[in-house]
């Protein structure tokens, strides 16, 4: 059988066999009364190498980054951030909905990542009973458009939150395909907020899960939020011994997903009429095409010849590698689509 070439998200990754034998053999016990030791092994682990004091086990990245807005804020305060972040596009509006949140979303003026000056006019803090007070302020590393913070502009956000008495949230769902794009260390990155999250269950390929991490107090209140959240999973270690497989085997491994990503951006931008939206920096790539595409057609040829990704969104084509892709597989999905984007007749 030819095999799907599968560039839709590395969501859709597979848990490896050393995954599935942990699963299989791990201790387990009840999590919601804090007894299962794999998870409390992973939670300690992941608190660890972020250098944060605590961390919590939640079943995704987006409950993670929801459980952390209704942790941080009080009802009806305002959180600022990116216009095209994921918790304003692709989380169904549960800010609102889970912790009252009123999100202030802000254009960015350095592509897709927002800067102190972008930040500064719309920071409201003070007693005026008529304003939403700013309970939070959220940023994304990768950003969902692939693009990196500089550990700088970092920093200088976070001064500048701090300054103002108000926390920092960082995304983190791909915080280890940044900070080894980068060069710096994952706890260098989540220095620079008060609770950062990250999946598991992406590019590190274990089936389910994202951690949250922050202070103890702010983990012992989130662990009291993801339950009220329905959070709460018991013998959930069969899934921390996949995540602790992943930090111990993957994290090295996302190199090889940046460098198809590298050569899959060459591949693309050969094809006539097909060019760059933004370098990649880590595992995606987005293009755009000159000539008109029907993209259901567009999807529905390059489905029937093995290669599998997204509708175009506001005219951009996103392509993701992860584990499972390997040289041979760019090479075959660039010639695909150089077929699917061609002349038409």
């Amino acid at each position: 059988m030819t095999k799907t070439i599968d560039l839709r998200s590395d969501t859709v990754t597979q848990p490896t066999r050393a995954m599935r034998e942990a699963m299989l053999t791990c201790e387990v016990g009840d999590d919601v009364l804090g007894e299962d030791p794999t998870i409390n092994r992973l939670e300690a682990r992941a608190a660890a190498l972020l250098g944060k004091e605590a961390a919590l086990f939640v079943p995704s990245g987006t409950f993670g980054n929801q459980c952390a807005l209704a942790t941080h804020i009080n009802a009806g305060d305002e959180v600022l951030l990116s216009e095209g972040a994921h918790i304003v596009v692709h989380e169904c509006g549960a800010a609102a909905y889970l912790a009252g949140a009123q999100l202030r979303c802000i254009p960015p003026s350095n592509g897709s990542r927002l800067t102190v000056a972008d930040l500064q006019p719309r920071l409201r803090v003070g007693d005026d009973i008529h304003i939403p007070r700013t309970g939070l302020i959220c940023v994304e590393q990768a950003t969902a458009f692939g693009e990196l913070y500089g550990l700088a502009d970092l920093q200088a956000i976070y001064a500048f939150a701090g300054a103002a008495g108000v926390p920092v949230h960082l995304d983190g769902a791909r915080l280890f395909n940044a900070a080894l794009a980068l060069d710096v260390s994952p706890a260098a990155l989540a220095a620079c907020a008060d609770s950062v999250t990250f999946c598991l269950s992406k590019g590190l390929c274990a089936p389910v899960g994202s951690l949250l991490v922050g202070t103890r107090a702010f983990i012992a209140k989130a662990r009291r939020r993801r339950k009220l959240m329905g959070g709460g999973l018991r013998q959930a270690g069969f899934l921390a011994a996949a995540g602790l497989v992943a930090l111990d085997t993957q994290v090295a491994r996302l190199a090889d997903d940046h460098r198809h990503a590298r050569l899959l951006a060459d591949l693309l931008t050969r094809i006539p009429g097909v060019t760059l939206s933004r370098e990649p920096a880590i595992n995606m790539v987005f293009v755009r095409t000159a000539s008109p595409q029907d993209p259901a057609q567009t999807l529905a040829a390059l489905t029937a010849q093995g290669v599998l990704t997204y509708a175009p969104e506001n005219g951009e084509w996103r392509f993701v590698t992860h584990q499972g892709i390997e040289e041979t597989d760019v090479r075959l999905a660039a010639q695909v689509l150089a077929r699917c984007w061609g002349p038409q007749s």
